[in-house]
């Protein structure tokens, strides 16, 4: 790893994030992402990159001193100070597992667990979003109707302690024994706008604060990971 971008792609790679995926998070282009892979971070970036993966941006910068900010220091690094353990979460271990499940077929609730299937998640990647692993769980997208930017059959992470709406963001919804995957928009009144990304066979539906009450319809939480499975295998011609 000889550039800021060649540690950052690594990171991602760690993370479970793709390019596309950070450039929405950092609201730039993909191309301005592997911009940075080819030619490093722009240092006016540097640190807000560094704080998002939880890593000293000198290593970022550099490749030198120690990688997490958790790291001891040396003579040779400045004196990095270790940050004081989050409270009440577990900080033993890189990863932490996160349970799966899936939608119910009863129709008296949106999902049950899935014995023993499991996925494991950066828990520096909990940590820089301030997500607490207790609060998460994973769950496998059904259907096209957030196509093509989830496929059927992903699995995504919910966050179930960040169910305040702000606007276009990804959330979860049980609605009337359903689990729904809708970007999600606030309307006046606590009215709530659900949006497909999949809009042409898909059209937005608007709910106001009564009819949420009555349906019902319950946020479960931001979506903050997902991983997909493109489908299509390129077809192979002979040449």
């Amino acid at each position: 790893m000889n550039t800021s971008g060649d540690r950052l792609r690594i990171l991602l790679r760690e993370c479970h994030l793709s390019a596309t995926d950070f450039a929405a998070n950092r609201k730039v282009t993909p191309q301005h992402v592997n911009n940075w892979f080819k030619r490093g971070i722009p240092m006016a970036r540097l640190e807000e990159v560094a704080e998002l993966l939880t890593v000293n941006a000198r290593w970022l910068r550099t490749g030198e001193g120690p990688k997490h900010p958790t790291e001891p220091a040396n003579e040779s690094t400045g004196g990095v100070r270790q940050p004081a353990p989050m409270q009440g979460r577990n900080t033993s271990g890189p990863d932490v597992d996160i349970q799966v499940f899936k939608e119910s077929e009863n129709g008296q609730s949106a999902l049950v667990e899935v014995p023993g299937e499991k996925i494991r998640l950066p828990l520096t990647m909990l940590h820089s979003l301030d997500i607490d692993p207790k609060q998460t769980l994973c769950v496998r997208m059904s259907g096209n109707s957030m196509a093509d930017r989830l496929e059927d059959g992903s699995l995504l992470a919910v966050d179930r302690g960040t169910t305040q709406v702000v606007d276009g963001e990804m959330y979860a919804l049980e609605h009337g024994g359903l689990l729904r995957i809708r970007y999600l928009y606030r309307l006046p009144s606590g009215g709530l706008r659900l949006r497909s990304h999949n809009n042409h066979e898909y059209p937005d539906e608007s709910f106001s604060a009564e009819q949420i009450a009555r349906q019902p319809l319950r946020i479960l939480g931001w979506i903050f990971w997902w991983s997909t499975l493109n489908p299509r295998k390129p077809l192979m011609t002979s040449r």
